[in-house]
């Protein structure tokens, strides 16, 4: 169905793209059109530039077709309220960039506050293994001399400082670096031989 402009009385009919192509060369031309023949012709004329400059804000196509739906429909809405309806271009690409800011807006809130993924849980493999390891671990400190075991149990385990070993041990932290180091070459030597 062509839309056309009302006619006044002995006024020759034209249809929109005469009326806009009149506008734009002999200046504002005072023409009474109704919402669906102003929102058709901007809609033809301007609707793939308006989701080009959407989709450039909201990086996405669908979502900026959707925002250019919205602000023609709220545009047609709105018709009868225009102060200057040659300026509805105007009003359109304004009414697209904030509903584009809006959308924006939207998936920052909902990513912010988007449940978090649990953590993936280790494989039952994984868990036989580092169980087997420490079994293995935990036999090899077993055959440790008794001050090179303390050393690295305070230190690996106990998470103390040399120092703090040091104190506990009642030796010097010399001793604390030599025990820990041939602790350490021990459990290397034991755990490479399995």
């Amino acid at each position: 169905m062509a839309f056309r402009k009302p006619q006044s009385e002995g006024a020759r009919p034209t249809d929109v793209t005469e009326t806009l192509v009149a506008r734009s060369t002999a200046g504002a031309v005072a023409v009474a059109w109704d919402a669906d023949q102003a929102v058709t012709a901007l809609y033809s004329a301007h609707y793939r530039s308006l989701v080009r400059l959407a989709a450039l804000l909201v990086r996405d196509v669908a979502t900026a077709e959707e925002v250019v739906q919205d602000a023609f429909v709220a545009m047609h809405g709105a018709w009868r309220r225009l102060r200057e309806p040659d300026k509805a271009l105007s009003y359109l690409r304004q009414s697209v960039v904030n509903r584009s800011r809006s959308v924006l807006r939207h998936r920052a809130v909902v990513e912010k506050y988007a449940p978090k993924g649990l953590p993936d849980a280790p494989s039952a493999e994984n868990g036989a293994i580092v169980e087997l390891e420490r079994t293995a671990v935990v036999k090899a400190l077993g055959g440790l001399p008794n001050r090179q075991r303390e050393a690295l149990v305070l230190r690996y385990y106990g998470d103390l400082s040399e120092a703090e070993i040091a104190r506990s041990m009642g030796i010097s932290r010399g001793a604390v670096k030599s025990h820990t180091a041939r602790g350490m070459a021990a459990l290397r030597t034991v755990l490479e031989q399995q």
